[in-house]
């Protein structure tokens, strides 16, 4: 089953230092309906003005990755972490059991970036950060891995069974992604259209896709640039048979 989000039905806030898309319930905005997409918690379209940026905040248990789109950004963290973000690069932080941490665009442009958060397979891990540079020309007509818990090479680790590609494609490019009905599958349009498995999508919109056979066949009409993020169903979350098969008490 693919589902079709037009970029339209995005939550977009404007805080005139912050203008955002929330494509995830997120502080304010709350719809029972979109708090999640699998182990897929968070997807922010985010642009922040120059001199601006959100003050020192907390966070724990949740895989957050942020993925500079244009300008930079600068991290700093109580780990001791101070990093810029700049264009084509990709960075994980790992909030475990607690950590906090500042973003200020101090540069003279804006900053357009994607903050995506996902839930780790496992708590109470201690904090972590990771960062990685990209060269566009790596993700040329093909779906390149650029952040993972699978155990990819050459990507930004984090700690869920998951993996995040980026691709820029050609017109009239065609490619596949091998998954199976354990995973759901998400595809945010940067630029351009998408057809995957038959359904298009533009700029802007989202396929949030549960995989009925084992290959995604996608294709461009007139060239894209997309993210992908593959991540576990999470169905079977909750109580196991065990469980629900109760207990008299004795």
């Amino acid at each position: 089953m693919i589902n079709l989000i037009p970029a339209a039905k995005r939550h977009f806030s404007d805080f005139k230092w912050l203008q955002t898309y929330w494509l995830f319930s997120f502080a304010s905005y709350y719809d029972p309906e979109n708090i999640q997409f699998g182990a897929l918690r968070v997807f922010n379209d985010d642009v922040v003005q120059p001199g601006m940026g959100f003050p020192t905040h907390p966070h724990d248990e949740m895989e957050i990755v942020t993925i500079c789109l244009k300008g930079e950004m600068t991290h700093q963290d109580s780990l001791g972490n101070k990093q810029i973000i700049r264009a084509g690069d990709v960075q994980r932080m790992s909030a475990g059991t607690g950590i906090t941490h500042s973003e200020f665009n101090l540069a003279d442009t804006p900053v357009h970036f994607y903050q995506i958060w996902i839930f780790p397979d496992t708590k109470g891990l201690p904090p972590s950060y990771d960062q990685r540079a990209f060269d566009p020309a790596a993700r040329k007509n093909t779906l390149l891995p650029v952040a993972s818990g699978q155990g990819v090479p050459d990507t930004v680790s984090f700690h869920t069974a998951a993996t995040i590609y980026l691709a820029d494609l050609d017109p009239g490019v065609s490619l596949s992604l091998d998954t199976d009905m354990a995973r759901r599958v998400f595809i945010y349009v940067t630029s351009g259209d998408i057809a995957v498995d038959g359904v298009r999508a533009g700029a802007r919109d989202q396929l949030r896709i549960d995989p009925e056979s084992a290959r995604l066949e996608m294709s461009t009409r007139d060239g894209a640039e997309i993210i992908l993020i593959d991540v576990p169903s999470c169905r079977g979350w909750g109580y196991d048979d065990s469980t629900l098969s109760g207990q008299k008490k004795s």
